[in-house]
């Protein structure tokens, strides 16, 4: 595939998908006779693992230290499960501080018409 279909098919920037494979976040990608990117179906799991781990806020950096360990092999099995318990730890965290917003949002927006009410009584 080329570049330009990955983007489409995965809904990330052409520009993005350089990025990643620059960082080294994306392994480097086969690339044809021309020079130009031919994303495999292995590059395309990749672009998909990442896409995944960036929609659940995980970040750049321990994902570039996740496909770094991945490419030492096997015996970095161990690291890469931490690496993404600390990650998992972080984003339940991240849920919860959204989940206390959320609630004090809706009860804002639940007692909005009794609040405005009360204040504009005091303007007549």
């Amino acid at each position: 595939m080329t570049i330009a279909e990955v983007s489409k098919k995965y809904d990330i920037s052409i520009d993005t998908l350089r990025y990643y494979e620059r960082i080294g976040l994306l392994p480097p990608v086969t690339r044809d006779k021309s020079g130009f990117r031919d994303f495999c179906e292995t590059d395309c799991n990749w672009v998909e693992f990442i896409k995944c781990m960036r929609s659940a806020s995980v970040s750049i950096e321990a994902l570039t230290e996740y496909v770094s360990l991945f490419q030492e092999g096997e015996s970095t099995h161990a690291a890469r499960k931490v690496l993404l318990e600390e990650q998992l730890l972080e984003l339940d965290k991240h849920i919860a501080e959204m989940q206390a917003g959320r609630e004090k949002l809706a009860w804002k927006v639940a007692h909005y018409e009794d609040k405005m009410k009360e204040t504009e009584k005091k303007l007549l």
